[in-house]
């Protein structure tokens, strides 16, 4: 490229600068896009929730008292010292494969899993 009105010369053409900051731009979306279930949490956790566990934990994971007693078990709060003592593996382990008289909920994936999990957190 020659020096026009005074400007020094480029050492890249302009196209290549062009085209290269669309590769980066496109590179970077495709990244942000891939990477934001990684981010999701407690929001989607907690749709999740409403969908897989509150019929018997309730909405807030309280409890459903009706479910506990058809079953004859106590269902502690899920934001109870005792839950929340629990290690994320540990809720998930239960989530996935049952406990006592709690079936494993087994339509979840990984990830909704772990939303799920992030969810119980907030009830503290």
């Amino acid at each position: 490229m020659q020096e026009e009105k005074g400007l020094p010369k480029a050492h890249f053409p302009v196209a290549k600068w062009s085209n290269m900051r669309q590769h980066i731009l496109g590179s970077m979306l495709l990244f942000a896009v891939s990477i934001a279930p990684a981010f999701a949490g407690p929001s989607e956790g907690k749709e999740v929730f409403a969908k897989s566990c509150k019929a018997c934990h309730g909405a807030e994971g309280q409890g459903n008292p009706g479910m506990a007693k058809m079953l004859k078990v106590e269902m502690r709060p899920l934001g109870s010292k005792e839950v929340q003592a629990q290690s994320d593996a540990d809720l998930k382990k239960i989530v996935t494969q049952g406990k006592g008289k709690m079936k494993a909920v087994s339509s979840l994936s990984a990830k909704q899993v772990d939303d799920v999990v992030a969810f119980i957190r907030t009830l503290k």
